[in-house]
């Protein structure tokens, strides 16, 4: 795959950029941004080799779509309607129904492949790609089975020189549990970090009193609004059910402290501990 064209060349485009180029210097890279700004710093990091738009993509070997879910949506159907017949589309979205939905009877399905990287940081641009990004990282797969076997080995081959671990999954179970461990996450550090700024306008002091263990449970409170908004909005039903049953658990711990059983809350917590063990596995 020599003529690439990564659409977003950001935090998670741009990665993808570093490592592509590294595996494979004979690539061509090429940026496609709706700000200009975006790919003059792109080039100026090289990150791409070249500047280009959507009516340069009929040239593409692969194409990498890494924008805002909602932007996708509307936007890959074009796509697909201006690759050559040859070529590979993946995108990098965190929701996948909305995705996979509104492809579903394109003429090019095949040409498509939906992916989800588990990868990132709470930085967002072009200065925020890093090099080995991917390595150990999980990458969801959905409805593999869509997509032509040739470009499936591609695209496969593609994900192993960049260290990504596979899983395979359906679009609907993919946003249900994304909604728990990563969306539902987001919104308790912006809403945490809503919650410390209102009252600091009446206590100045109270960030001089903030240690590690607030610094890293707000980080993603840095996380793009731009990015967040469309994730939440293409996932909605997801996030609300998460929500509801954050907020519960919430209320509950708060009755518990009115009654002062803290032999109950510290029950709640010491059954919670567990999840060190989960995460150990994880990593």
């Amino acid at each position: 795959m020599k003529n690439i064209y990564i659409i977003g060349v950001g935090l998670i485009g741009g990665s993808l950029a570093i490592d592509i180029k590294k595996n494979n210097p004979n690539a061509v890279i090429h940026g496609i941004s709706r700000k200009e700004t975006t790919l003059d710093e792109a080039l100026a990091l090289n990150l791409i080799d070249k500047k280009a738009t959507l009516d340069d993509i009929d040239k593409a070997d692969l194409v990498i779509i890494s924008i805002p879910v909602d932007a996708t949506v509307k936007l890959l159907p074009t796509i697909l309607d201006k690759i050559p017949d040859t070529a590979l589309v993946i995108d990098a979205g965190s929701t996948k129904v909305g995705i996979c939905k509104v492809v579903e009877n394109h003429p090019k399905r095949r040409n498509f492949l939906a992916m989800h990287p588990i990868a990132g940081t709470e930085h967002s641009g072009p200065s925020a790609a890093i090099e080995g990004l991917f390595v150990g990282k999980t990458n969801i797969i959905c409805e593999v089975e869509k997509t032509a076997f040739k470009l499936q080995e591609n695209a496969l081959e593609l994900f192993k020189t960049l260290g990504m671990r596979i899983r395979y999954m359906n679009p609907e179970a993919h946003d249900k549990h994304i909604a728990y461990v990563s969306h539902l996450s987001h919104i308790s550090s912006f809403m945490l970090g809503k919650t410390v700024i209102d009252k600091e306008r009446n206590e100045r002091d109270i960030f001089d009193m903030a240690g590690s263990g607030f610094a890293s449970t707000v980080r993603l409170a840095k996380s793009s609004p731009e990015m967040w908004t469309p994730i939440f909005k293409q996932n909605k039903d997801n996030v609300i059910e998460t929500l509801e049953e954050y907020i519960n658990n919430l209320t509950h711990f708060k009755d518990l402290m009115k009654q002062d059983d803290f032999d109950a809350i510290f029950n709640e917590m010491k059954n919670t501990n567990y999840i060190k063990d989960i995460l150990k596995g994880i990593a």
